[in-house]
């Protein structure tokens, strides 16, 4: 098992990974059509997973297991991440990331009615407070980058993400994190490949500019490989709560981004909603970052 260190330097790069990749779809996006931009994202992430592979003479567990293992997985990536591309047609970056914060939550519905997983109190309230600032989110949907659409969009995704993680540790294949995230990634293409009779009269027909070049480089390197190399790390080693927390880091850190390096103008009543699921999410993990705190 990894070291303690070990462990909270890729938890460390997650939460930074995390906190930028929405801006990187976004303008991703600006020059391709977003299903483009997605498809070409494991088009292109797949070889370089698989030359990672052969490099590091990394294993490719292809039983029954590890393939479901690997499905599971893929829920994570074009499961939720066809969903949050969509979503940025209505949605700025930081709200993309602050959607994605809605992660534990999620995570505790899916425990408590499809794993029995018990909810305390303060959890319930935690969610209902969070429920509540996402609704005055939706309030103030008449500005461009804050639509109810985008948000439903965001909600599926979230969810595809969240079920993503309890079903690859119920599955618990002994399988390498790396060998782990190019089988999802592998799934992900093949699936990728069925959306292109829908998305072809959409075909780039000009070379993107440099920043959404870069953008698309960055969600392939940063977002497919690394991430998903950190991402099934952890898996392995946390518990599925405590991995939803690195969403509960991201949204204040993606906002700050996405208006300083897109300046995406967002009212007061979407930061007093944002803030308002921050404390929601803060309550519902108090009993565990109460318990953490006694460890040390």
């Amino acid at each position: 098992m990894p070291s303690r260190i070990n462990l909270m330097l890729t938890y460390g790069l997650l939460v930074f990974i995390w906190a930028t990749t929405p801006l990187a779809i976004v303008w991703s996006v600006a020059d391709l059509h977003p299903m483009w931009a997605l498809v070409l994202r494991f088009f292109i992430a797949l070889p370089l997973a698989v030359l990672v592979l052969l490099l590091l003479k990394i294993e490719f567990p292809r039983h029954k297991v590890a393939l479901l293992s690997y499905i599971a997985g893929s829920l994570s990536l074009i499961g939720s991440q066809i969903f949050t591309y969509a979503a940025t047609a209505y949605l700025s970056s930081g709200l993309i990331a602050l959607m994605f914060g809605l992660a534990p939550i999620m995570a505790g519905l899916i425990g408590r009615f499809g794993f029995q997983q018990k909810l305390a109190a303060l959890q319930w309230l935690g969610m209902a407070t969070s429920i509540l600032g996402l609704a005055l989110i939706c309030l103030s949907g008449s500005q461009r980058h804050v639509q109810p659409i985008g948000i439903m969009m965001m909600l599926v995704s979230v969810f595809a993400y969240s079920l993503s993680i309890f079903l690859v540790k119920k599955i618990n294949a002994d399988v390498q994190p790396m060998a782990q995230a190019t089988g999802s990634i592998l799934v992900s293409t093949l699936l990728a490949f069925l959306l292109l009779p829908w998305i072809w009269q959409y075909i780039p027909t000009h070379f993107p500019s440099a920043k959404s070049l870069f953008a698309l480089i960055y969600t392939i390197v940063m977002a497919s490989l690394i991430a998903m190399f950190c991402y099934f790390k952890l898996v392995q080693n946390l518990k599925a709560t405590t991995l939803s927390l690195t969403t509960v880091m991201t949204p204040m850190l993606a906002i700050l981004i996405g208006a300083y390096l897109n300046h995406e103008q967002l009212s007061a009543q979407v930061f007093v909603g944002a803030t308002i699921i921050l404390f929601g999410l803060f309550l519902y993990f108090y009993k565990d970052l109460s318990a953490y705190r006694r460890l040390k």
